[in-house]
């Protein structure tokens, strides 16, 4: 069996960073996932005069209305079949601001007719066509493409005016010995929306013995991290 991202990825998976190939191997019914735990130089929306209109967002684990520097955060990640059989990685990020603890949680799920698709917020109401490319420096760096939402039966393409796209590389310092991520979401009319960046350790933990997670079955996640609602259409 093949991670996703060596499926999507094909032969250019072998020129990642050997760190960024362990990372992006983990295996359904592995037993294990993945925590990453570390701070983030920069995150959150960089316009004063837009965060107040986000703050729906942030109940949506999607956007979020805080700003700052020197953020601490932890992620995890779950390499699962979704309930539709699709290979899947499910990420719940906990970005911890002085005042308030965000969540920022997304699906990605390879679908043999549409490709990458990513599914983001606790609802996963807004789905993006996923873009992979490694770097002549071995970095992995990810681009959105067009976006939907889905409103129930309904999947409403977001007009270009108004979709926002997201650029996303992530790589291995080997000075530091950390990982590092960058981030940055970008609005047509509104410009920079959200933006993430900082450095990270990463380790694997073992799921409970004899839990549906750890034995891969189709749509198990640990409830913490499971979405509200699951979407076959993209």
């Amino acid at each position: 069996m093949e991670s996703l991202y060596r499926k999507v990825l094909g032969p250019a998976f072998g020129r990642l960073q050997p760190e960024l190939q362990e990372y992006f191997s983990l295996l359904p019914g592995s037993g294990s996932y993945g925590v990453g735990t570390g701070t983030f130089d920069v995150a959150g929306c960089p316009q004063a005069w837009l965060r107040p209109l986000l703050r729906p967002a942030g109940r949506e684990e999607a956007f979020f209305p805080e700003y700052g520097t020197n953020i601490g955060f932890r992620i995890e990640n779950h390499s699962h079949l979704d309930p539709f059989g699709r290979p899947s990685l499910t990420a719940r990020r906990e970005i911890r601001f002085p005042r308030v603890t965000r969540i920022f949680s997304d699906t990605t799920s390879l679908d043999t007719r549409l490709g990458l698709l990513d599914y983001v917020g606790a609802y996963r109401r807004l789905v993006t066509d996923l873009e992979l490319s490694v770097t002549a420096e071995g970095y992995l760096r990810g681009v959105s493409q067009k976006s939907r939402a889905l409103l129930g039966p309904l999947r409403v393409p977001l007009p270009a005016a108004l979709d926002a796209k997201a650029y996303a590389e992530q790589r291995w310092d080997a000075a530091a010995g950390r990982f590092r991520i960058q981030v940055k979401v970008i609005q047509p009319l509104l410009g920079t929306v959200l933006v993430y960046a900082g450095a990270f350790d990463y380790r694997l933990q073992e799921y409970a013995a004899g839990s549906p997670e750890g034995r891969g079955a189709p749509g198990s996640l640990p409830p913490a991290v499971q979405p509200r609602a699951w979407h076959a259409q993209g």
